[in-house]
């Protein structure tokens, strides 16, 4: 009898079917339930009535969100952050990454810095140095303190670099003969031959930049400059929907109520990474197991 076929092997299945089943509903509920929320009347979100399954729809909480203009100041400050913080942090990585794939012989500092990074993985470096570093650089209250900060990924710099550890050293010792210099080896055969990996990595450093709040909230001085993860932080957490910007009129309007606007700031937030996922998808499976086995 084959394993794939025993009876333990099949128990083993069903058991890894039902748990893995309940994490995916674990999360993926909540989404349903902010949506759901989100598209209820005033009168089913206030009284606790909304589960699953939206009670009498209707689009009034979109409706104003889409006319708070605060909400779409801290989205482009957002898109911003994404676009410039992603290329940056994948260029470090990739530049990083390169030379700490090769051989102490090849690169004699690799050892130590290495060591560096793991130490910065680990350790994070301290809030407090990362606050002051920021402030001595002169980078408080702009764009730039979101993005130079988290350039460097220790965590994305280690699985680049297995992934460059994987690729045949034949192919490198072909082009050296052939007079390829590292940046033409580099561009030529690593990254294009760990695309999978590179698609992935953008993926988690897309999300992380979407995602994070808190840098946001210590190191921009008001709503304008604020990414919309830590602007929605106060509304939701907060309690403050006076923060959108919505005109003392619009608070009158007879289908809204303040869960169900929260749930729509949330909900429109999240979309952009929905939508964005599916693109990304065929590459994800084979860049999260490829390069994590050698260190």
């Amino acid at each position: 009898m084959s394993e794939d076929t025993s009876l333990g092997w099949r128990i083993f299945k069903v058991v890894n079917y039902i748990v893995l089943g309940a994490m995916a509903l674990l999360a993926v509920i909540p989404l349903f339930h902010f949506f759901a929320v989100s598209l209820s009347d005033r009168a089913a979100t206030m009284g606790g009535l909304v589960t699953f399954f939206p009670i009498r729809p209707t689009l009034a909480s979109y409706e104003l969100v889409m006319q708070a203009p605060n909400f779409f100041k801290s989205l482009v400050v957002s898109l911003e952050r994404v676009v410039l913080g992603t290329i940056l942090s994948m260029a470090v990585t990739i530049l990083t990454a390169y030379p700490l794939s090769k051989t102490r012989k090849v690169f004699r500092g690799r050892n130590l810095l290495m060591w560096l990074l793991l130490i910065g993985f680990f350790t994070d470096w301290g809030l407090i140095p990362w606050w002051l570093t920021i402030k001595n650089l002169g980078l408080m209250y702009t764009i730039w303190a979101l993005i130079i900060p988290p350039a460097m990924m220790p965590y994305n710099i280690i699985i680049m670099m297995n992934f460059f550890r994987d690729i045949p050293s034949e192919l490198e010792d072909a082009a050296r003969i052939d007079g390829a210099s590292h940046w033409r080896r580099l561009l030529s055969i690593y990254m294009p031959l760990s695309m999978p990996a590179i698609a992935t990595l953008t993926l988690f450093t897309i999300v992380f930049h979407w995602n994070s709040w808190f840098d946001g909230m210590v190191l921009t001085k008001d709503i304008s400059q604020q990414p919309l993860q830590t602007f929605l932080r106060g509304v939701v957490i907060g309690a403050d929907l006076a923060g959108l910007g919505l005109a003392p009129e619009t608070a009158q309007f007879v289908n809204y109520s303040e869960r169900s606007i929260r749930a729509a700031s949330v909900f429109l937030a999240i979309v952009p990474v929905l939508l964005l996922y599916p693109l990304v998808q065929r590459y994800f499976v084979a860049g999260a197991r490829l390069g994590s086995v050698k260190g």
